[in-house]
């Protein structure tokens, strides 16, 4: 049983910065994509970023040059640090695991943190 545990999020003003944790275990989680994604309401679920074993990274658009993608493979652990927040960061925040060569949106998935960026 694959399981994805998220820590961190919160609220912070405009500006600000926050840093999301995320521990999966078993071997489809350290052999392969870990990532972040997020959902504000009403809308769907998207990449904020992913990283491979090897550490190569993808980043949306809306993120690059604020947020950094990092992991940790002895430990199982991905972590997201958000600098520069903004409003429009605001949503619950997913880590998910993947093994390749499935697509992103599939693998598993943790429960969520909120992320609040107040104006």
């Amino acid at each position: 049983q694959v399981q994805v545990v998220e820590s961190g999020g919160g609220l912070v003003q405009a500006g600000g910065s926050l840093r999301l944790s995320c521990a999966g275990s078993g071997s489809i989680c350290s052999l392969n994509v870990m990532g972040w994604y997020r959902q504000a309401p009403g809308k769907q679920r998207e990449l904020v970023a992913d990283i491979t074993r090897g550490g190569t990274t993808t980043y949306a658009d809306s993120v690059k040059g604020r947020f950094t993608i990092s992991r940790d493979n002895a430990k199982n652990t991905v972590y997201l640090q958000m600098d520069g927040l903004k409003p429009g960061d605001t949503a619950v925040y997913y880590c998910n695991c993947r093994a390749l060569p499935l697509p992103r949106l599939s693998g598993y998935w943790g429960q969520g943190t909120q992320v609040t960026v107040s104006s």
